[in-house]
């Protein structure tokens, strides 16, 4: 009887350390437990979740919205006092059509100086049929006087008068010349009126900006999230007044580089949420990340440097989820997530998502 129970004593010893060495080897996926299903539970439901911020100062007149109420594009989630930026508009248009009156004025001055330069071509014209005249007249009187027929004070008038003609003939020129000058100065004057009004145009575009900003809008269809900002309340530029979760939303699941092969874009994935326990959905490979999570960190580690222990590094891949599933409504960015990818098979023939052409597949 000692014997025996010496026996059973060894084989119920022998049968617990064999269940714990099959244990181990299953947990380990260690043979003969070695499966083609990979599974992570370093993964996490990510969405695009903007903070919704103001452009602008000022005191807040209004918040329309509550707590995780779904909005449109365009819908309005606070509005900031606008009576200074109204009125800033209204001065940056004052100061407009101040700059449009005196380049319509630069215009105005170049048609009158253009007419002043037509005036004084026609006085020189007839300053010069005066001066044609008066040289024939000078011409006639001198011969007359040559053979005794005229008087000298008669020929003493036409050489005056010849005189004056002439000088006539350059102050017209002269004239002429200060007015072709004088249009010049305009057209080169209403260049830089032109830049103001220019410069006016691109204040009153600035402030209609700026009254348009203090309407704060959802930039897309979603949900927000808890309300940080209340009526009255005095808010600067960046100020996070809320966070928006748009509806699309995908699962970041991060494998050990170990894990990887096998996978492939657009292969099937199952995967369960913590907060839906009862729950499988379904997914697709849409991409694997370029580098390693170390590779994006703030503080990387030197491996060049003092003694090395291998550490096995993770790939995020990012997961498409399939649409028309029962509870995938109630998935939130940053919901912990288990996913499981059998490498033995294929990618999908149809998926589900436009895949990234430019996305990184490991070697399988």
């Amino acid at each position: 009887m000692p014997k025996a129970a010496q026996i059973v004593r060894f084989a119920a010893a022998l049968m617990v350390g064999l269940a714990g060495a099959l244990t181990v080897l299953y947990a380990w996926r260690l043979p003969p437990f070695q499966s083609a299903v990979e599974t992570t539970e370093n993964a996490y439901v990510r969405g695009q979740v903007t903070i919704i911020a103001p452009q602008l100062a000022g005191y807040v007149t209004e918040v329309p919205v509550r707590d995780f109420q779904r909005v449109r594009a365009g819908e309005l989630v606070a509005r900031i006092d606008d009576r200074i930026y109204a009125q800033k508009l209204l001065q940056a248009r004052a100061t407009l059509d101040i700059q449009r009156a005196n380049l319509g004025n630069a215009d105005q001055s170049r048609r009158s100086a253009e007419a002043r330069i037509g005036a004084g071509e026609a006085q020189l014209d007839a300053a010069r049929s005066a001066l044609d005249t008066a040289e024939a007249n000078a011409r006639r009187i001198g011969s007359l006087a040559g053979r005794g027929i005229s008087t000298q004070s008669a020929a003493d008038q036409a050489r005056s008068g010849l005189a004056q003609a002439r000088s006539a003939v350059h102050q017209a020129e002269a004239s002429l010349e200060v007015s072709r000058q004088d249009l010049q100065t305009i057209i080169v004057n209403r260049t830089s009126l032109q830049a103001a009004v220019e410069n006016a145009e691109a204040a009153v575009h600035l402030a209609e900006i700026d009254l348009q900003n203090t309407r704060i809008v959802a930039p897309q269809d979603g949900r927000l999230g808890e309300i940080g900002v209340r009526l009255g309340q005095y808010v600067a530029a960046g100020s996070q007044l809320a966070a928006l979760v748009p509806e699309r939303k995908w699962v970041i699941a991060n494998f050990k580089e170990g894990q990887l092969h096998g996978m492939r874009v657009g292969q099937p994935v199952s995967f369960t949420v913590d907060a839906l326990p009862d729950t499988v959905l379904r997914g697709r490979i849409e991409a694997f990340s370029p580098a390693t999570g170390s590779e994006f960190s703030v503080l990387r580690a030197d491996n060049a440097t003092g003694n090395f222990t291998k550490v096995a590094q993770r790939l995020p891949v990012r997961i498409a989820i399939d649409a028309d599933q029962p509870q995938v409504e109630h998935l939130a960015p940053g919901m912990s997530v288990v996913v499981s990818i059998d490498t033995a098979s294929g990618p999908a023939a149809r998926a589900t998502v436009s895949l990234d052409p430019g996305a990184a597949v490991p070697p399988g």
